[in-house]
């Protein structure tokens, strides 16, 4: 797991934060999960490397974690180091699959002409990631694989509206198109980092339909698992809030300084969700009002 512990530590992200929780084995399990999807999502993002090159590279990648998956000897390090965990959890090739064909989308999807192919990206890079985590975090009642899709769109909405700059630099924008046109918001707008009144009303729609999703992965998620999603659910904290520290700022995350949760503030809900977990508390902190 030399690897995959690496790359988790490397990249310092909310999600590689979250594993702190758990025991040393599914620890170790999601660091491969997380250093697997670090790894596609990279070849996707390496502007700098052709479109057809990286497809061709993904598609690599598509194959050997199908190895992996079907217990034959995968040839990348972090899909051999993955492949233990894979067996171990049974872990579904089909489920990897859709996080590739995410990074796969972009590729090429520069645009998102409404909300049902956005949270198809979304499912995607995100939702499938929660799918393949809670069988290894173990739960009983099947309404958990609801509480992950929910939860995935939630996380990835929250991601997409701090992202805005920085996707725009990319000439991406992942705002559905009909929601630019019906709050009256140019793409020349966006990718210029102009902010406007408007933008503000088009972001705060994206952010109450990430609210919306937090709402279900929090009435969804059934009690008697909730113990065993102690690390997702910190995730919901911590996205939470950066959902709601987006929303103080008015959205504008057009400045020289983004809007982010300080370190302070995400050891502080590490704690908080560390002394839920001991208690054993019923209510998630997120999805209210």
């Amino acid at each position: 797991m030399q690897q995959s512990r690496a790359l988790t530590k490397k990249s310092a992200s909310n999600l590689a934060l979250a594993f702190i929780l758990l025991p040393r084995e599914k620890r170790d399990a999601m660091s491969a999960l997380y250093a697997f999807c670090r790894a596609v999502d990279d070849v996707a993002d390496e502007d700098s490397i052709p479109t057809e090159q990286r497809r061709e590279q993904l598609a690599a990648w598509r194959e050997d974690i199908r190895l992996a998956c079907e217990n034959k000897g995968p040839k990348f390090a972090l899909n051999r180091e993955f492949a233990p965990v894979i067996q171990q959890f049974k872990l579904p090739f089909a489920l990897m699959d859709e996080i590739i064909k995410g990074c796969e989308m972009d590729l090429t999807t520069l645009r998102y002409e409404n909300y049902e192919q956005l949270e198809l990206y979304c499912y995607r890079v995100a939702s499938a990631v929660g799918l393949l985590s809670i069988e290894v975090f173990g739960y009983r009642n099947p309404a958990c694989h609801d509480y992950a899709v929910y939860l995935g769109k939630a996380l990835q909405l929250t991601n997409i509206l701090r992202d805005v700059k920085n996707d725009a630099a990319r000439c991406r924008i992942y705002l559905p198109a009909s929601e630019l046109e019906k709050f009256g918001v140019k793409e020349s707008e966006i990718l210029e980092g102009k902010y406007s009144e408007r933008y503000f009303a088009l972001a705060g729609g994206v952010a109450e339909r990430a609210k919306h999703f937090y709402g279900l992965a929090r009435k969804t998620l059934p009690s008697e698992d909730r113990k065993a999603m102690v690390a997702a659910e910190l995730m919901g904290s911590v996205y939470w809030q950066l959902l709601m520290k987006l929303e103080r700022g008015q959205f504008n995350v057009f400045g020289p300084r983004p809007l982010k949760l300080s370190k302070p503030h995400k050891v502080a809900l590490i704690l908080k969700s560390w002394m839920r977990h001991a208690v054993n508390s019923a209510a998630p902190c997120y999805g209210r009002a």
